[in-house]
Parts: structure tokens; sequence; C-alpha cells
């Protein structure tokens, strides 16, 4: 009965639990063995092969089932981590050699055979972090993004999914990150894809380890209390023979119209119009989220799930925006803790909106506006930032019309980019001053935060797939202390719950001047119900020793965070005293209140202040 309750979700399109039923599970059926089953409705005939046929020579033929498309078959004595394969005949008598579709486990790259694994194998102590978890909404995000084989390495070979267990969570856990994003682990045929061309959707790749290992990866996570996020691409897969394309010899899981099954990528467009197709890239989502216990799925170019070819001329592909509505309500009502990321670059509306108000359902967007913006900014040169100065600005123009997330991601360290230190205006000095002014405005703007692994240390070199990254640069002082400041910005961040318990509420954050275009200086507020933060960014080389701001309460301010501090390789002109504030006698001013502060050349300042005392009104 439960079957049959998961073939006609299934056919619907409303399935997310299909790798229960599809794939090789050990079951007991008058004896110990695997259960294969898999759908491929044009097949003229199917059978299972791999070690235990001697491959070709005995294949094991699968029967039709009672349901549409459906074969399978049950095979006495089989062993954890035997190799198999489905050998399909099509309609035209051709044969074809197939990965499983819901393999859990696959062999490591260039062979590509699926393998039996027992998930049954994989325990938990991660109830405590399961309960507490949630969506974050008013809770700090500091994601830390890490593709698997490039942040350490021993020597020429990556490391497992044990030796990052062992060293990445204790680094993230000392440099007060609160979540890693792992570039796509499902498994792929090749590297440079970085997981973004896969061919395994519920297989975790092999690369680094078995499934259990990658379990004991994310249970080491939670119990360190750091959330793991996951990357996954439902806009396309790889073209290789072995895959899904043409699987039982006809467009199965791709576009029947060649036009449309081909993508700009080299590979295969998902069919989303198909409620088969839905099913199986729900049911990747949920199985992530099930079996390994992710705490967010971000979801990869978005825009070419809303139109055609990711081209906006082409019109909206109204039957994948009903699959991403689809997926994200049934991710949503079955995990209430995860977070759906849209990692998207179109302007469509909506995208963080419910999906009962018309919405697609998202928790968070990408803010790439605000990333191209901001870097573009940083990358000009000072005497230009006059003519710049509402680049920096623009973002909390439109800020609250969708939860965003500000990413400076490892598409911003790749493909001739530079790094993030590298394409800061200036002589090398110049360069790291402002990269800590950067990220002191990353951090004080409203939205949860992703960085890529290396902009920590401010890497110089781009993102390569085959290398570690630059650890040697930690003997350089320059890059050591940026480091230290990276982490204490992490910190003060987590200590201070106006910077954000209010990202997405219009009461969190007010500009006290957007609009000093002659000195490029912004100052801006966030606060909560305790506390208010002040925040000072100076982007030219001028120094100003008695610089006035408005401030919103009467009180002592003091400084949390100065970028341009010694300890940090700054030139140390800081406001070492607290600044207490004074009334306000211009009659066209906006507060009652200003403090006189020291500002060093490119520096990033916050001052904190209680609000244990009355609020000072704002004049009207």
């Amino acid at each position: 009965m439960e079957q049959e309750k998961i073939i006609e979700s299934f056919h619907q399109g409303h399935c997310i639990n299909a790798y229960e039923m599809f794939g090789a599970h050990f079951v007991y059926e008058g004896g110990e063995g695997v259960r294969f089953t898999v759908y491929a409705p044009h097949a003229r005939s199917v059978s299972v092969i791999g070690g235990f046929t001697n491959w070709d020579e005995r294949p094991v033929y699968m029967e039709r089932t009672g349901f549409k498309g459906v074969w399978s078959v049950f095979v006495h004595g089989l062993k954890e981590w035997e190799s198999y394969k489905y050998r399909i005949e099509d309609a035209r008598g051709n044969l074809l050699y197939k990965a499983d579709p819901y393999a859990f486990y696959s062999e490591t790259r260039p062979e590509t055979a699926s393998k039996i694994v027992n998930l049954e194998k994989i325990h938990w102590s991660d109830a405590s972090w399961m309960k507490k978890r949630s969506k974050n909404f008013d809770r700090p995000v500091s994601i830390y993004e890490v593709y698997a084989g490039g942040w350490k390495r021993n020597g020429e070979y990556t490391y497992s999914y044990k030796m990052l267990e062992d060293e990445l969570i204790p680094y993230v856990k000392e440099h007060g990150f609160t979540h890693i994003e792992l570039m796509p682990l499902n498994e792929y045929p090749f590297d440079g894809s970085w997981g973004y061309q896969a061919s395994g959707y519920f297989s975790v790749t092999s690369r680094y380890g078995n499934p259990m290992e990658f379990a004991s990866f994310v249970n080491g996570c939670h119990k360190a209390n750091i959330g793991v996020i996951m990357d996954m691409v439902p806009v396309h897969f790889v073209k290789d023979a072995f895959g899904l394309r043409y699987f039982d010899g006809e467009a199965l899981y791709e576009y029947k119209n060649p036009n449309d099954a081909e993508s700009q990528w080299g590979t295969m467009n998902f069919d989303l119009w198909n409620e088969e197709v839905r099913s199986f890239l729900m049911s990747a989502a949920s199985f992530w989220c099930d079996v390994y216990h992710m705490d967010g799925i971000r979801i990869d170019a978005v825009s070419n799930l809303i139109y055609w070819g990711g081209n906006r001329d082409r019109g909206t592909n109204e039957g994948s925006i009903s699959f991403v509505k689809r997926m994200n309500y049934y991710i949503g009502r079955e995990y209430p803790g995860v977070m759906m990321i849209a990692e998207d670059s179109s302007d469509y509306p909506k995208v963080t909106g419910s999906t009962l108000d018309g919405g697609l359902g998202f928790d968070y967007k990408w803010d790439l506006g605000w990333m191209n913006d901001t870097l573009k900014y940083y990358g000009t040169d000072p005497i230009y930032r006059i003519w710049d100065h509402n680049k920096l600005t623009f973002s909390m123009a439109y800020f609250y019309s969708e939860r965003f997330l500000l990413p400076i991601s490892h598409d911003e360290n790749v493909h001739g980019k530079r790094t993030v230190v590298d394409r800061m205006w200036g002589n090398y000095d110049q360069k790291f001053s402002q990269a800590r002014n950067l990220y002191a405005y990353m951090f004080s703007h409203p939205g949860k935060k992703l960085n890529f692994m290396g902009n920590e240390i401010a890497s110089f070199r781009e993102f390569d797939e085959k290398k570690e990254l630059d650890w040697f640069l930690l003997q350089y002082p320059r890059h050591n202390t940026f480091l230290r400041y990276y982490t204490d910005l992490n910190k003060i961040y987590l200590a201070h719950s106006a910077l954000y318990k209010y990202d997405y509420d219009n009461r969190g954050f007010c500009w006290i001047d957007a609009d000093n275009s002659q000195q490029s200086i912004y100052t801006y507020y966030r606060e909560d119900e305790k506390e208010v933060i002040v925040c000072v960014f100076n982007m030219t080389p001028a120094s100003y020793e008695n610089y006035g701001i408005g401030v919103p309460y009467a009180g002592k301010y003091t400084e949390i965070l100065n970028s341009e501090k010694d300890i940090y390789d700054g030139c140390n002109m800081c406001n070492f005293e607290p600044v207490r504030s004074k009334p306000n006698e211009l009659k066209d001013a906006r507060f009652n209140q200003y403090i006189t502060i020291r500002i060093a050349p490119f520096a990033a300042i916050w001052f904190r202040c209680s609000k244990r005392k009355p609020a000072a009104k704002t004049k009207q």
C-alpha cells in the first residue's frame, strides 16, 4: 500500500520521498538481498548487471511492475559495496548501460557504476541541534563557502570527509562562522565543474569517502553548533552516456525539443514540466535533508529556472516556475527548519514571497546586485567615487522587497575576475585597508553573510579546484592580521543582536547621512531593543580629527571596531575613549544629539551605545 502511494504521488509530480522506493535497497524477501527499482517507461527490457553477474554474462532481468514504467527485481545474497548498472534495451533494440538515477553511492571517477550501500548504518547524535534549528531570520548567519577538494589537500590528494571533520569544523568554529556551505557533493564526473554538472543526485561523491563518513562530518558540525548548507542544481545534468541523458532510449529527464534540452553549459536541461522529473528533483532535495540532515539547500542558477534558457526575452518558463513553487512548499512543510536559498541574478518579483501568495517560496535570495555594485565601487579610484556614491546606497532602496543574503562567493574569485583583495583599488597597503573596510560594511549591512574560503586570509590567487588554499600566506604578518581582523569581525557580529535581529525589518536600519558624496563618507546605524550601533565608512585616503556625526540617542558611544587599529596592521588612528554625545544646536540638524570622532584614511568604525537611557527624539 505504501508503494502504491509513493508511485501515485511520483507520477503526479508531488512525491518528495521517491528514494524510499527507487534505487537499491536491502530488504528481506524470503532471505536477505537487495531490491532494485527503476523508472524506464520506454524500455523494451531492463536488467541489472554487476560483478555478481560477471557483468554482461548473466544479467538479472527486471520485471515490469503493475505501475506505469516501473521495473523491479529482488536479488538474493548481495553484499554492500557491490557495483552495478542497469542494462536497458530501448525500443529500437539498442543496449544502454546506465548508472542508477537513485543510487546512494557511486564508483570514483573515471569509473561510472553505482554501488550498493546500506544507509541504515548512519547514526546521529544531533537531536538537540535538529530541535532548535530554524530559518534564522532573526539570528546571525555567517556562511563559509567551501569546495571540499580545495580547502586543504594532503599533498596531491584531497582531504577526506574524516579529515574535514577533524580540521575544517574546528577552523570554522575558531573563526566565528555559523554555517558551512558546501559546493555540490552529489556525484559528478568532471572535477572542473566543481560539482555543478551532476550525474548522481542522491549519491554523495566518493571522492572524499563514503556516506557514513559524510554523515559523521555533518553530525560533527551540528555538535559544534555549525549548520550545513548544500548546493543543488535542478536546472541541468551531464550529457555523459552513463547518466540521465536519453535514459531509456528516449527523452525522459530532458525536454523532447532539442533546442530546449541543450543547455548553455554543454549539459542537458531538466524537463521541469514532466511530473516524474519534478518528483525526482524534489525527492533529491528532500533526501539531503532527511538522510544527511542538511540545514539549507542552495539552488543554483534560479534565473534559468524562471526564464527559458535564463533569457527573459524568451519569457518565463511557467512549468519550471510551478516546479520551484511546489518544491519550496513541500520542503518547507516537511523540514520547517531548513533554509531554501536562491542564487538568482534576475529581478523577478517575490522570489522569497510565500507560495500561498504567488511567490516562489524561497527563504533567502542572493543579493547579486549588492555584490556587483559593492565590488565595482571598491575597485574605483577614490577621486571618482563621488560619481559612484549611489552604488553603496542603492541596495537599501530595494532591500526589503526580498529576504536578501549578501554573497561574496566562489564566482567572485575565478575566471580572471581576480580575488576580492586584489580587486580593491590602490597599492598593496591600500588594498588591505579597503578590504577591511569592505568586510565591515558587509557585516553591518542588513542581510545574512556568505564568503568563499580564502576571503578570510586575503588570498591573491584565484580559486583552482586542483590546489588547496595558499595557507603559506599566514606566515606573513599582513595576511595573519587580516585573518585576525576577519575573526574579530565575525565574533563582534555574533555578540551584538542589533547587527542581525532586524535584518528584514526596516526598524533595524537607518541612514544617518547617505548623501555625503563630496567626502565619500557613509554613516548609518543598526539597532534593536538593547543597543544602537553607529557605523562610519571613510572611502578615501583623507583623514579627520574632529568629524561630527548625528546620533539617534543620548549616551556614551564606545568604539567596538576600527579597521585601522594597529593589531589589524592599520595606522591606529582610533577613538580610544568612549565618546559622549552632545546636544545638537543646529536648527536644520536631523538628530538632537551628535558625537565628534576621529576617522583614519579608509577607516570603517563601529560605535555601540546602550539604550538604557531615555532616547533623544529625532527632529521632525
